[in-house]
């Protein structure tokens, strides 16, 4: 059989003895150096898979996240000097303290006696409304009188008006029947003249004739008269209601115009009184103003005006109260492209100044030295330089937040979002993409938000 397999040379050829064969070799740390790079670039790919969780980032302040705890002003209502301080800086001061006392400058309110000469004068102006109201009252009760009488006056003169027409009507059939007795009379003297001349009757019948026809002339002239007088007496009976008339109406409208013009005076009295009870309370209010009086509880924690003798306008900031016990919260901005992914009730992770920690943003499990907090306030504005603020408030299912922090402190803060690869991550980053948003936030999770919000 014959033996055709290759020689192995490297069995039978000591390579040690020769150099070239010595410089192929492939050296043992660069194998190990592979591996590594191997097993690092394997590891590396695996950790592009691993999960995620995006944020917003903000930064911001510790605040108050009710506007009563925040830092406040204390101002003064009115113009004055600071005659005295009753609390320094830093110190503790309760609801109702005095800060200080003011003196007053304008010398309308100079005098010490100023709210009792105020208090004359409104009596004085109450007795003089007092008495122009007796006057209404007594003026009223004229017009009242006046208008009966007016009623008996005119009754009396419609009386007296019957009175002239009954008359009338019986001086006018007197005077139709004198009328009448006259005209037989008159014919009766025509005849019998006519038989005088004829010579048919004696002169004395004649002259007997004569004498009743004069006579029967006479009254019928009298009845006239006293018909016409009656006549005159109607029209005058009838003049005199109207000047009843308007003689009592002449006397009840200046009567009225004496009640209007006094009452004039009566409702100008009572709006100067009131003018001047207005005045009245407002230096009662004035009086105490003068102590520039705490809000509420907490530090005094700077003097806008320290000097005693120092002048201070109306409205004037006079010191800055911190309450003691305020309901802290942190106020972040953030992007505006970032805003549409926010919601209430969102996680957030802070970071305060002071306090160390180790932040993995994307792993808060892992970090250390943060503490929780939930979103409870977006603003609908934007604010100075186009970002957003919002309100975080401390998670109750997290470490509570340190006691002494202080108003106005720095924060760092992570609004947590969803979990994605951190290839996605990264690659977002790279592209300056927004976070995703896999679900925008309910309307029933706005609305309840909007009421919540309301109802502070």
């Amino acid at each position: 059989m014959l033996n055709i397999s290759q020689p192995n040379i490297k069995k039978d050829t000591d390579q040690e003895k020769y150099y070239v064969l010595k410089t192929l070799k492939t050296p043992g740390a660069g194998r190990i150096l592979a591996r590594l790079l191997l097993m690092v670039g394997f590891l590396f790919f695996l950790f592009l898979f691993l999960p995620w969780q995006q944020n917003i980032r903000g930064t911001g302040l510790v605040t108050a996240f009710t506007p009563q705890d925040r830092p406040q002003t204390v101002e003064s209502a009115i113009a004055g000097r600071i005659a005295n301080w009753k609390i320094r800086e830093g110190q503790f001061v309760r609801q109702g303290d005095t800060i200080l006392t003011l003196a007053e400058v304008k010398d309308k309110f100079f005098d010490p006696e100023l709210l009792l000469r105020l208090k004359e004068q409104i009596n004085a102006k109450q007795s003089s409304i007092d008495s122009k109201g007796e006057k209404v009252e007594a003026l009223q009760d004229q017009i009242r009188a006046l208008n009966e009488a007016l009623e008996v006056k005119v009754e009396q003169a419609e009386n007296k008006f019957l009175q002239a027409r009954l008359k009338l009507t019986s001086d006018s059939v007197d005077y139709e029947a004198e009328k009448i007795r006259f005209k037989n009379f008159h014919n009766q003297y025509e005849r019998n003249k006519n038989l005088y001349d004829a010579g048919n009757i004696a002169l004395t019948k004649f002259q007997d004739i004569e004498s009743k026809f004069q006579e029967s002339k006479m009254k019928r002239i009298s009845a006239e008269n006293k018909f016409l007088e009656a006549k005159a007496e109607l029209i005058n009976a009838r003049v005199q209601i109207t000047g009843v008339n308007a003689e009592y109406a002449d006397k009840i409208s200046k009567a009225r115009s004496d009640l209007n013009a006094t009452l004039a005076e009566l409702y100008d009295g009572q709006g100067s009184l009131a003018k001047m009870r207005n005045e009245y309370a407002n230096m009662e209010i004035r009086n105490q103003q003068y102590q520039l009086i705490a809000p509420q509880s907490g530090f005094l924690v700077r003097a806008m005006k320290a000097g005693l003798g120092e002048t201070i306008k109306e409205g004037e900031a006079v010191a800055t109260i911190m309450p003691s016990t305020p309901d802290i919260a942190v106020e972040m901005y953030v992007k505006a492209m970032d805003v549409p992914l926010l919601s209430k009730g969102r996680k957030v992770r802070i970071l305060f100044d002071g306090w160390p920690a180790l932040q993995f943003s994307g792993w808060p499990s892992v970090s250390v030295g943060t503490f929780g907090g939930i979103v409870q306030v977006i603003d609908y504005v934007n604010s100075t330089g186009g970002e957003f603020r919002i309100l975080v408030t401390p998670d109750p299912n997290d470490e509570e937040w340190p006691a002494q922090l202080r108003i106005g402190s720095g924060t760092k803060g992570w609004v947590m979002l969803e979990n994605v690869p951190i290839w996605y991550e990264i690659w977002r980053q790279l592209n300056g993409f927004p976070p995703s948003l896999y679900e925008e936030p309910s309307q029933e999770e706005t609305l309840a938000g909007k009421e919540k919000e309301a109802k502070k």
